[in-house]
């Protein structure tokens, strides 16, 4: 037996014996005495292969249950006394709208329990209305794996400024106040939806995002590499973005469609995610398609266009169902057949990065169906949390259709196990990325990041300041829509998760051990096959 996934056909073994314990159960008369015995059983397989770190997913299996290790999620309280946030704008057009002035209460949460040396007194006055909560998910701990680079030198204004050729924005915030200069407009509106949500923040936790300055870029692809920077050379420039790898530096930061993609009809996060859910009841797993689906923008990327070589062609049959996305023709429709809300009924998923990392991550996760993520280098700031095996099936990028049809194949022989995975990568999706959570990011990295400035953030000379009148009032059509459907309605009355500490080395190797190992084993057995 080798690992917790052996190659010796330990998997296929195993399921086999549980299905026989579980009928010998059944029939004995003895029922309490033999469930015993069988538990007895699995639980020494456990430990011998190392499956003992699926515990709660094996059982599941066993049990036929869905269920998986419970876990207490933390939902933010809003009361009667709650602190509304509202948005007027102007009844005459003409008029350029102003920004509110909203300041903390007696009812809005406490100042930061880390905030910057910079804030204001009048942000460090408000009262504690709920001192505890839970624990942040484990990915709030890759916070400060991200701002490791400038533990030892903190952060400059020179490096700040040495960021700005790489950016589309900076963003400063005094006293609870947002200030943005422009350098170069991002691609689409993903700049503006990422400021709402800043502008969000800052009104769900009145005086608690401290003073900082901040450069942020909107594009894919990450470019500050570590091999650039070292000991000998000059500390990295801090820039924040959607994604990384392993061989870059930038700061990882919620994306834009959280609040809404207008331009291809993405409806914001809180409102879709439960459509989404919604939609995993609508049909059965074991009545929907038996096959991998996939669709999107296959010109985006190679690794894309190779993906559609696994479609049905020249007699062979790889158990993938590929299908192009044209959004101008989805537009002139109303986009009609593009709800992702819909497309929960195939039996399979597919997940395979664009130029970089894909927003459409988290929706293809949302969805019940076991996820076939092609194996990608590019980590937004959730899926570093994500365990193959666990969370979804691992699909190999060199070989997509032979994994992609070993896959599907292996799921439909194995229906409660593969059950399982969808289940389980579905429920981090919705509970581990829940808005609230998203939120929660937002402030603890930010705040961790004003604690590193070294200097006293100052007002550019050509920044404008962006609030929820100055955004909404002058927007139209799906941008308004959904600017105004993700806005939040009342300030939070209870304190952030709380931030877990960061790792430490001998953790962060485990975890890269235990991702190859299950990568490692898949390959085998698709070898094997």
């Amino acid at each position: 037996m080798k690992g917790w996934f052996g190659s010796e056909g330990l998997f296929e073994d195993l399921s086999e014996r549980i299905r026989s314990g579980i009928a010998s159960i059944k029939s004995s008369s003895s029922k309490g005495i033999g469930f015993v015995i069988f538990a007895l059983f699995i639980l020494v397989v456990l430990i011998s292969t190392r499956w003992i770190d699926r515990v709660p997913y094996v059982i599941s299996s066993i049990s036929g249950s869905n269920a998986v290790a419970s876990k207490q999620y933390f939902h933010h309280h809003t009361s009667p006394n709650s602190q509304p946030i509202t948005l007027r704008c102007p009844l005459n057009d003409t008029v350029k709208p102003t920004c509110k002035r909203r300041t903390s209460t007696a009812t809005s949460p406490s100042p930061s329990p880390s905030p910057s040396p910079f804030s204001s007194p009048s942000s460090s006055s408000a009262l504690l209305s709920s001192p505890s909560s839970s624990s942040c998910p484990e990915y709030f701990r890759y916070i400060h794996e991200d701002l490791r680079p400038w533990n030892a030198t903190g952060i400059t204004v020179e490096m700040v400024e040495r960021a700005k050729k790489h950016a589309n924005f900076r963003l400063v915030v005094l006293d609870g106040r947002a200030y943005v200069e422009q350098y170069s407009k991002a691609f689409q509106t993903r700049d503006v939806f990422t400021l709402w949500g800043i502008v969000q923040l800052l009104n769900l936790y009145p005086g608690r995002v401290p003073d900082l300055d901040l450069m942020f870029n909107c594009d894919d692809i990450p470019i500050i590499r570590s091999s650039d920077y070292g000991p000998s050379k000059p500390p990295p420039p801090p820039v924040f973005r959607y994604c990384k790898d392993g061989a870059t530096l930038d700061i990882l930061f919620p994306d834009w469609s959280f609040w809404g993609w207008p331009e291809v009809n993405i409806k914001p996060w809180v409102k879709l995610a439960e459509e989404i859910k919604e939609g995993n009841k609508r049909i059965k797993w074991e009545d929907r398609e038996p096959y991998a689906f996939w669709k999107g923008n296959q010109w985006v990327a190679r690794t894309r266009q190779d993906l559609f070589k696994c479609n049905v062609s020249n007699g062979r049959e790889w158990n993938a169902r590929l299908f192009t996305q044209d959004w101008e023709g989805a537009r002139r429709s109303g986009f009609k057949g593009s709800n992702l809300a819909d497309q929960c009924d195939y039996r399979y998923k597919i997940y395979i990065e664009g130029r970089a990392w894909s927003v459409s991550e988290k929706y293809i996760l949302a969805c019940d169906s076991p996820t076939l993520l092609v194996n990608t280098p590019f980590m937004d700031f959730f899926s570093r949390g994500l365990m193959p095996m666990q969370h979804y099936w691992p699909i190999r990028p060199d070989q997509k259709c032979k994994s992609i049809k070993f896959a599907v194949d292996w799921g439909n022989k194995n229906h409660k196990m593969a059950k399982s995975i969808g289940k389980v990568g579905s429920d981090f999706i919705q509970e581990e990325v829940q808005m609230e959570y998203v939120y929660d990011y937002m402030l603890h990295l930010l705040t961790q990041y004003a604690k590193l400035l070294r200097y006293k953030p100052r007002k550019p000379e050509k920044a404008t300041e962006f609030c929820l009148e100055s955004m909404a009032c002058k927007a139209s059509g799906l941008v308004k829509t959904f600017l105004t459907e993700s806005m939040a309605r009342s300030v939070y009355d209870s304190e952030p998760c709380t931030m877990p500490p960061p790792f430490d080395p001998k953790e962060l190797e485990e975890i890269a051990e235990r991702k190859r190992k299950s990568l490692k084993q898949v390959e085998m057995l698709e070898k094997r096959d």
